[in-house]
Formats: structure tokens, C-alpha cells, sequence
């Protein structure tokens, strides 16, 4: 049993199970909900669908097609990354950490490069359909990313007094994401607190010259 969840097993493990998971959720959302419409779990957690162009929580710092081809380009990265790393057999933690980092990238970018064409749009009067006769809603690599976690854990008003925000409305968490961001910002959260020396070490295995034969210490 010991041999069979290897290192490289458990990291494959985590990355089917978030990224069917993620997709699935994705699907019935968009398939199933209007545009901004809100399923209400408790007052403090909602399902809440929107779709955003950006990066992490509906950030938007690039244009579509070069946030999806850097997306595309660190998904490469971080696998090789992956690859080397449990090679080196390093801590089962680290690896899954860079593993749940990859899961989220990855999820993100089967949104932005298929979603386009999968899908025709979803509007608040229209729920999207799966390969739609008249086609779908943007070519290839300019799909949306589907959101739907809303966690307003505070939801009051700013004190009539405070200058500017005075009486206007304040929600905490205010941020719209879905599994595979969850899964970057927990693998990237548990790298920083417990993980960094082996950031470091890897850094510093990874970039030692290989010796060549004629090179190699006698």
C-alpha cells in the first residue's frame, strides 16, 4: 500500500481529484443559473455566478489572449517544476502544494481557452447550453472564467462620521472565486507558512551544474 501512493501518485491524486471537481461545479453553474444569480446557502455564503475575463478573484491586469497564453505558459512551467521536484523526492507536503497551485492554474485555463466555444452566453434573461447549434459565445482562448463562492462573512455600513465611505455599504469578503482559485491561494498560503526552505532548497539543487564525466570528482 505504501508503494502504491507514492509521491508522484498522490500528486496526480490531487490534481484529478480538484481539477474534475472544479470543472463539474463549473458546469452546473453555468449551466443550470442566470447571470448574477444567487443561490443563498447561509447569510454568510452564497453561490453566486458571474464570469470574469482576469486573473485570481475577477482581477484584471492583462489583456484576454495574453493572460491566457501566460497562464498557458505557467501551467507548463509549474509542471516541469512539478516533475523535478518529486524526482527529488522532496516533502509530500511541498509537492502538494505545487500541486494544488498547478490544479488551479490548469482549471482556470480550460475556462479561458475552451469555454468560448463550449458554451453560447450567459445572460440574466438566458442559461447557457452545452455546444450550442448556432455556436459559442467567443473564439478559441477567449473564453470567460466562471465564478460562483461568495463569502460576505461582514456585511454592515461604514459609520456616518468616516470622511468619503461614510454610510456607504462594506462587505468582507467581497471576492467572487471558485475552486481552482481556492486551490492556487491554499497551495501558495501553505507554501509561505510551512514550506519555504524547501522553495529554497529546490532553487538551489535545481540550478547546480550537472557534472560531466570528465568533470566528476574522483
Amino acid at each position: 500500500m505504501k508503494k502504491f501512493f507514492t509521491k508522484g501518485r498522490i500528486a496526480l491524486l490531487v490534481i484529478l481529484t480538484l481539477l474534475i471537481a472544479d470543472q463539474i461545479i463549473k458546469v452546473v453553474v453555468k449551466t443550470h443559473m442566470y447571470y448574477h444569480d444567487s443561490i443563498r446557502i447561509t447569510d454568510w455564503f452564497y453561490i453566486l455566478f458571474t464570469e470574469n475575463n482576469g486573473m485570481a478573484f475577477g482581477l484584471e491586469i492583462l489583456g484576454k489572449l495574453p493572460l491566457t497564453l501566460f497562464r498557458v505558459a505557467a501551467v507548463l512551467v509549474i509542471g516541469w517544476y512539478l516533475i523535478k521536484i518529486i524526482k527529488l523526492e522532496m516533502k509530500t507536503g511541498y509537492i502538494v502544494c505545487i500541486a494544488l497551485i498547478l490544479t488551479g492554474a490548469l482549471g482556470n485555463i480550460i475556462d479561458s481557452v475552451f469555454y468560448g466555444v463550449l458554451f453560447n452566453e450567459s445572460t440574466h434573461a438566458q442559461v447557457a447550453s452545452f455546444l450550442p447549434e448556432a455556436g459559442g459565445y467567443a473564439p478559441l482562448f477567449y473564453g470567460k472564467v466562471v465564478d460562483m463562492f461568495y463569502f460576505p462573512l461582514i456585511e454592515t455600513n461604514w459609520p456616518q462620521w468616516m470622511p468619503v465611505v461614510g454610510g456607504d455599504l462594506f462587505v468582507f469578503f467581497s471576492p467572487i472565486f471558485n475552486l481552482a482559485d481556492a486551490s492556487i491561494s491554499c497551495g501558495m498560503i501553505a507554501l509561505i507558512l510551512f514550506y519555504s526552505k524547501c522553495l529554497n532548497d529546490s532553487y538551489h539543487v535545481l540550478r547546480k551544474p550537472k557534472h560531466t564525466e570528465s568533470e566528476k570528482p574522483l
